[in-house]
């Protein structure tokens, strides 16, 4: 192993670390979490954080992608169940919001910054929720009959239904007006209609969507 490589992995390696710490406050702290209690945390001054994250956006970003490769992950596996398509929407549903329930500090840092951060809501969860309405309109096109207007029927599902989960997610980890498996419901019945009346189609190997970055394992939020 070369010097360079030894450097570039203790570098990462203490990224890592201050990561963790950054998770510890966040979950104690919530949106509210601060560089100089991150700093504090990790046993380090707020200047050498900088030099690891840059700024406060970056510390979001490295989170995001911490914490969305493993819920990206699980969408993954939940939309490949083998499951009859009313049961399947709900397992894709109840996988998102399971993660935001076990995380909901973490969550709510990544959707909503504090005013002043320079950040809109849902930010730097933006690439991996484009990924996710990837997903989710891959598996409607392979495995939902829409006819002629499948293409646009797809990608405009996959992004309608990520948008609807993800505020409605919001909400309902804020409020709990009901149970998880209550939600889960209410939101399939509302994508239900549709669903149900479309016929379905075999899957070939051509209709797999290219460029798709394999989602590596990771935490889940």
């Amino acid at each position: 192993m070369s010097m360079a490589s030894g450097a570039g992995g203790a570098a990462e390696g203490r990224r890592e670390q201050l990561l963790d710490a950054a998770d510890r406050v966040i979950r104690r702290d919530g949106p509210g979490a601060s560089m100089n209690a991150i700093a504090a945390e990790a046993g380090i001054t707020k200047p050498i954080l900088y030099r690891h994250f840059a700024d406060k956006h970056g510390l979001y970003q490295a989170l995001a992608e911490r914490h969305m490769a493993g819920l990206l992950a699980s969408v993954r596996a939940a939309l490949a169940l083998p499951l009859e398509r009313r049961d399947l929407v709900e397992a894709v549903l109840d996988t998102y919001l399971a993660a935001i329930e076990a995380r909901p500090q973490v969550y709510r840092f990544l959707t909503h910054p504090e005013a002043g951060d320079g950040l809109g809501p849902g930010g730097p969860l933006a690439p991996a929720l484009q990924r996710i309405a990837d997903e989710i309109a891959d598996a409607v096109r392979l495995q939902v009959d829409l006819g002629a207007e499948a293409g646009l029927l797809s990608e405009t599902w996959g992004r309608g239904i990520t948008g609807m989960v993800l505020a409605t997610g919001d909400w309902w980890l804020e409020q709990r007006p009901c149970s998880r498996e209550e939600m889960v419901r209410a939101l399939a019945d509302l994508l239900w209609g549709r669903l149900a009346a479309a016929g379905s189609r075999p899957v070939a190997a051509s209709d797999v969507r290219t460029g798709s970055d394999p989602a590596q394992p990771g935490p889940t939020p």
